[in-house]
């Protein structure tokens, strides 16, 4: 049976955050993981195939999760395969216990429970390396919310050009249009959105309402990340 050596691990501490060989190697592997997994995630062939806003938010949900896989690499990097073991036991136990409404919510539980566990394992220097990167990383893509807005019961025969009016009031308060979906029969349009840094839900939601004519408006229902 593997044994745990705990003298190790008491031996870093705060003395860590002097050690900026470990310091600039451990984040260089976080930058790397996070290119890569930005790579594969926003491939340009993905782009152009969201439909919906659960599929424009995986691509951040997966640099994210390689984030996750790069903070774990170091550790057993460091410490050995006991400590990994129980990495992946306690996210498979939250990914199956934890109820939350997104795997968003989910990465972000994991990430917050390994940078306890870092702390705990008298990694200071590695939890603050870490902790400030994925801040980061919330900072660059939560900062333009992805939004999903239906537009119901438009005026029978108005559906494209109703789509066209709701479409330029969201290019002009910045919005960047990811994908439209219109159903002639139901008489509805979907738009998915990025929405910008200064997004005010109020402000765009009276645009929308007052902007359009009295001929092409619909009802309007949100739903954002």
């Amino acid at each position: 049976m593997a044994i745990l050596d705990t003298q190790g691990l008491q031996a870093v501490g705060w003395r860590g955050f002097l050690d900026y060989e470990y310091l600039l190697t451990s984040l260089a592997a976080l930058l790397l993981a996070t290119v890569l997994a930005a790579v594969i995630a926003f491939h340009p062939t993905t782009q152009r195939n969201i439909d919906t806003k659960t599929e424009a938010e995986l691509p951040k949900v997966l640099v994210m999760y390689a984030l996750i896989g790069a903070m774990v690499g170091e550790i057993v990097l460091e410490y050995g395969m006991v400590v990994g073991f129980i990495i992946f036991g306690l996210g498979g136990l939250m990914r199956f216990r934890t109820d939350t409404e997104n795997t968003r919510d989910t990465g972000r539980i994991i990430t917050v429970t390994l940078l306890g566990l870092i702390s705990g394992l008298n990694l200071p220097h590695f939890a603050v390396l870490a902790a400030a990167f994925a801040w980061v990383l919330i900072y660059i893509f939560d900062g333009h919310p992805v939004c999903s807005v239906e537009v119901n019961e438009i005026p029978k025969g108005k559906v494209k050009e109703a789509a066209a009016a709701y479409r330029q009031i969201l290019v002009d308060n910045h919005c960047k249009v990811i994908s439209e979906d219109k159903s002639y029969s139901k008489n509805r349009v979907d738009f998915v959105f990025r929405a910008p840094r200064s997004f005010d839900q109020a402000a765009l939601h009276n645009a929308l309402c007052s902007q359009v004519p009295d001929e092409l408006r619909g009802d309007i229902d949100w739903e954002i990340e």
